[in-house]
């Protein structure tokens, strides 16, 4: 709090990003930082006491679009499903609007040309943890309703896992199904990298060819495990509520240079003039054992009771 009893804003340095400007904001237990003119997008993330970036980092890779190149960058950002890569990927390397909130930062991007979408990432350092709340944002501003999902993908490094839970099997007969894993046309089912455990869908990113996974999981949480640290997302799932991709949730791709973790929100029709569809999650960093065998017991452990609430998805 500040001296009139309001909570106090976040203070951002200035920093760089492979030439790019950006943001940094940190608390006592972790750090990040997001581009201060282009995006929404968070670049880097790690703990306090350490320079080392948990997020992936390849300002090098991009494609060609309707409306210019789009760069990969690295990192976070905000994207829609179900996926056409005529209005998802649109390129936003200016255009930017940053405001103080309490505890972080707001950052919006323009309207864009082919769909009137506004993108915007709210993020709220929490001063007690390494832990912050992010809440993802689709807003129309155009001139018809479109019907989509918020979905958060992240890039990661190579080298670690992905942690997708799921039930665990149950005692008797029971005539409805209730766990799913979907794949991808490029995926195959003989991907060694694919470890499929009671609990749990284990990714493991390591270079190879493309393969990407979903499913749908109850339990709210996702995680990608690499060197003893876990970085957590939690959310409120929808349970009920139609899902891209056959009903997934949660996403993992793996090529040969990174890793994606992604969260998808359920599917809303938004109204044009302003409507909006939100995505809140919160990101924990967690020092675990480092190339832990037992992922039983990981999970166990991730999947413990938080301190507050999971934040809810509009």
């Amino acid at each position: 709090m500040n001296a009139s009893g309001r909570p106090a804003l976040a203070t951002a340095t200035p920093g760089d990003f492979h030439g790019r400007a950006t943001l940094r904001l940190a608390s006592p237990s972790m750090w990040l930082e997001v581009l201060a003119a282009g995006g929404p997008r968070i670049v880097r993330l790690g703990l306090a006491g350490s320079s080392a970036n948990l997020l992936a980092e390849t300002p090098d890779l991009g494609w060609e679009t309707a409306h210019g190149r789009y760069e990969l960058l690295g990192g976070h950002r905000l994207w829609f499903a179900p996926e056409d890569s005529t209005t998802v990927a649109v390129p936003d390397g200016d255009g930017l609007a940053v405001e103080a909130v309490a505890g972080g930062l707001r950052l919006t991007g323009q309207a864009e040309p082919s769909t009137g979408i506004v993108r915007s990432l709210e993020i709220r350092l929490d001063p007690a943890s390494a832990s912050f709340a992010i809440r993802h944002e689709l807003r129309n501003r155009g001139h018809a309703p479109i019907e989509l999902a918020p979905w958060s993908i992240t890039q990661l490094p190579l080298g670690g896992r992905v942690l997708m839970p799921q039930r665990r099997a149950a005692a008797g007969h029971h005539v409805r199904p209730n766990r799913n894993l979907v794949l991808w046309p490029y995926t195959s089912w003989e991907d060694d990298r694919i470890i499929v455990r009671d609990g749990v869908v284990v990714v493991r990113g390591e270079p190879g060819e493309d393969l990407k996974v979903g499913c749908f999981t109850e339990l709210g949480w996702v995680a990608y495990e690499r060197g003893g640290i876990a970085l957590v997302r939690r959310f409120e799932p929808a349970l009920g509520q139609r899902h891209p991709d056959l009903e997934c949730n949660v996403e993992t791709y793996c090529g040969s240079r990174y890793l994606e973790l992604e969260i998808l929100a359920p599917l809303r029709t938004v109204a044009p003039g302003g409507g909006s569809a939100v995505l809140q999650e919160r990101w924990e960093l967690r020092l675990v054992g480092a190339g832990r065998d037992d992922v039983v017991a990981l999970v166990a452990e991730l999947s413990a009771s938080a301190d507050e609430p999971l934040p809810r998805t509009a």
